[in-house]
């Protein structure tokens, strides 16, 4: 495994979101590793002042003491509306690693689609860029074990928006719509219904 990982931070005209469940999930790293000294993230953030950034913070836990090298990037949402399913029970992404050597593999098999819903061992995970929740009528669901711990996703857990269950293939019918999660977007509904989006 890669010693660089990374976490991606949105900033809205120089305001950061997310920070407490960003910081989290970097410490959590640091200690799985035996690293010590964990840093405040935010104390190396400063976006622009304007308009909608990607913070992108790479930091490599093989250097004692570990840096945080920080970039900004201008961001443009991505359209998502046609996602294809792919199956691989050997995806590993647990971490959010610098090295996305195995989504991006999956994600050249996306065909026409926008990207791909991972399916590993018959349950549904997530895509290569957000988790996925899906609405049955009643509430919004999220897969209980995602490739990774989105931190938006860890934010709507603790608010009681989404629920976690193991959401399998042949579940996807039971459902009327999906949305895609991450830092960048937040919780965006997908406007297709179930039916239209899986091509």
């Amino acid at each position: 495994m890669s010693s660089l990982f990374l976490e991606t931070i949105r900033a809205v005209d120089g305001e950061v979101f997310n920070i407490l469940y960003h910081q989290k999930r970097y410490e959590s790293v640091l200690k799985k590793f035996n690293v010590k000294n964990p840093q405040s993230l935010l104390e190396h953030i400063e976006p622009p002042k304007e308009g909608t950034c990607r913070c992108r913070l790479l930091y490599d836990i093989s250097k004692l003491p570990h840096t945080v090298d920080v970039t900004y990037h201008e961001y443009k949402k991505r359209d998502i509306n046609f996602l294809k399913l792919i199956y691989d029970d050997n995806i590993e992404y647990s971490l959010k690693s610098a090295d996305r050597g195995g989504l991006e593999a999956l994600y050249e098999q996306r065909g026409e689609c926008d990207d791909v819903l991972i399916v590993k061992n018959s349950l549904v995970t997530d895509t290569t860029i957000a988790n996925i929740a899906f609405y049955d009528s009643n509430r919004w669901v999220t897969p209980k074990q995602p490739l990774l711990k989105g931190t938006t996703r860890e934010r709507l857990l603790m608010e009681k928006k989404i629920f976690e269950e193991d959401i399998y293939v042949e579940d996807l019918h039971k459902f009327s719509k999906a949305a895609l999660m991450n830092a960048m977007i937040d919780f965006d509904i997908i406007t297709k219904n179930i039916k239209e989006i899986f091509c």
